[in-house]
């Protein structure tokens, strides 16, 4: 089925709940009675977004708080320490059920491996190595005493060592590299290093094996049990170069837990439109999680409204006044449908739970090459123990994961579950990307650079930002000084660049007219109000000629 969208216009002069401008905002929207996966893909990537049924662009050169597409490259991506903090908070819940609720994203990192020396080596299983024990321990001790007098001869050698000014101003002002400044004195004959003798080890290699020494003496039965605590053999060698590589994501968040772990987190991805099977027999849980969020989370003071706090809000959760007045308007709506149409409570808070988070207008795609959950739109749901703690409302599309909205149960925030889903569904990308190569993106809605709340969005590296006027891609850092002296700017530092996917052609712009379709050329033959033609014009601009002329748009 081919996309159908009814254009709405634009809407100037609202409210904007970022900045509080009482008439700041401007967008243009359009209806989708339904959209391909291709056609919505290249919407978004000309800053186009969805709200349900409801897509959406900001009028970046008008409206307040300019919006800007943001895209994360999860190929290229690293978790930051705070994204490593929450994946180990995780963890640790995980396998020991023990969280300072009290303390969510400012908790200390964990204690180093050096820290945990001292810790209950009696939970660690033996090591199966034979050897006698006392021998071992007299190779020991005689190797420190050797390394101690090594240690002493080199400090007084150090102390010979000085530094010449003139030489080093010499260098400076050659051009040489000047990394050799340090002049030593020269070796006395017979002096140098010692093949036959253990080769030296920093203090701190020394004092640990020190410690290794001591537990050994202290506890002859269970000799070596200290040692698998550090993952490390009692060798008198020096210890192998540890491996700089740092941990992938993947290794952060499926990193094996114990047996008897505390609980048990499984993510699973729900069709939900169409809705699927798993979709339909998960919805009354996965609604009564979403009542509790927006009760919780986004609580609204009940102030009573009068004619003059009247205000024209974009249907949409990006926007933070639509979200935070979501719970009143919802309680009005709930009341005004069981005093006027007699409706059940719940069944009101289901419609609109329903209109937002679940309908969606994306076909479902499912092409042999693509993923195996295939194209459209899904929640990604977040059982522990049973139970479903949290939902992501996500698109997946030919070239990306798409971001829609997260709701989750208050009882678990201290788990920091925005952060959390975001990096699980980075990590989903990554996976969708095995099977389906072009598919390597993660788009996080709008960065909104004069907004200190919506700005969270660039922590996720490498991201790109979208160009408003040329719609390129621009890697964030390239951005973010203009960003500092005007909130609205265009990426693209090429003068010359313009739009290449603008219409170019609108009479091959395509019309869905009294159950018709016709070429735009033909259509503006029958039109009688100039205000038409213009309206027409402006939606073929703001989608692009491929859209323009794949998608249909209805006209009464």
């Amino acid at each position: 089925m081919p996309s159908v969208v009814e254009y709405k216009g634009l809407k100037a002069g609202y409210h904007c709940g970022y900045c509080d401008s009482k008439e700041g905002k401007a967008s243009c929207g359009m209806w989708a009675h339904s959209l391909t996966v291709q056609d919505y893909q290249e919407l978004i990537d000309r800053g186009w977004r969805r709200s349900g049924k409801y897509v959406y662009k900001p009028v970046m050169n008008q409206t307040c708080c300019p919006q800007y597409t943001i895209r994360c490259r999860p190929l290229q991506f690293q978790p930051s320490k705070s994204h490593k903090k929450v994946l180990k908070k995780m963890l640790k819940f995980l396998a020991k059920g023990e969280i300072s609720k009290g303390n969510c994203e400012d908790e200390p990192m964990d204690s180093t491996m050096e820290d945990a020396v001292a810790g209950d080596f009696a939970l660690i299983n033996k090591l199966d190595i034979h050897c006698d024990l006392k021998m071992l321990s007299d190779d020991l001790q005689r190797s420190l005493e050797s390394e101690e007098k090594i240690e002493k001869n080199s400090k007084k050698e150090d102390s010979n060592e000085f530094i010449q000014p003139q030489a080093i101003e010499e260098k400076l002002g050659s051009g040489e590299p000047s990394h050799s400044v340090k002049t030593h004195t020269v070796p006395k004959p017979g002096k140098g290093a010692d093949l036959s003798k253990p080769p030296c080890r920093k203090a701190k290699e020394i004092r640990k094996e020190r410690k290794r020494l001591k537990l050994m003496q202290q506890n002859p039965a269970g000799e070596l049990e200290g040692f698998q605590a550090q993952g490390e053999l009692p060798s008198l060698l020096p210890p192998k170069a540890k491996s700089n590589q740092p941990k992938s994501l993947e290794d952060l968040i499926f990193e094996s837990l114990p047996e008897d772990a505390s609980h048990k987190l499984e993510v699973r991805v729900v069709r939900s439109s169409p809705p699927s099977s798993q979709f339909k027999a998960t919805f009354q849980e996965s609604y009564q999680i979403y009542k509790r969020y927006q009760m919780v989370i986004h609580k609204d003071p009940p102030d009573k409204p009068t004619v003059s706090q009247v205000r024209l809000v974009p249907v949409s959760f990006e926007d933070p006044e639509f979200k935070s007045s979501f719970s009143q308007s919802f309680s009005l709506y709930v009341k005004y449908q069981m005093a006027i149409h007699q409706d059940p409570p719940d069944e009101c808070g289901k419609t609109e739970f329903t209109r937002f988070l679940c309908s969606s207008p994306l076909e479902a795609e499912n092409p042999p090459n693509g993923p195996d959950c295939g194209y459209g739109s899904f929640h990604q749901q977040y059982w522990l123990d049973g139970r479903i703690i949290a939902v992501g409302v996500i698109d997946i599309l030919p070239y990306c994961v798409s971001s829609v909205y997260l709701y989750y149960d208050p009882d678990y925030s201290y788990l920091s579950l925005g952060v959390y889903s975001a990096l699980r569904e980075i990590a989903f990308t990554r996976q969708l990307h095995e099977k389906t190569s072009q598919l390597s993106y993660y788009y996080m809605g709008f960065y909104i650079h004069s907004c200190p709340k919506m700005k969270y969005k660039g922590q996720y590296r490498p991201s790109d930002l979208l160009c408003p006027e040329t719609y390129v891609w621009v890697p964030i850092e390239q951005c973010l000084p203009s960003l500092e002296n005007f909130k609205y700017c265009r990426f693209n530092q090429d003068p010359e660049a313009v739009d290449e996917g603008r219409s170019k052609e609108p009479d091959r712009l395509q019309v869905f007219y009294k159950k018709a379709i016709l070429p735009y050329g033909v259509y503006k033959r029958q039109l009688k109000d100039p205000r038409e033609e213009a309206a027409v014009l402006q939606y073929a601009s703001l989608v692009g000629q491929m859209c323009s002329e794949r998608m249909l748009l209805f006209r009464s």
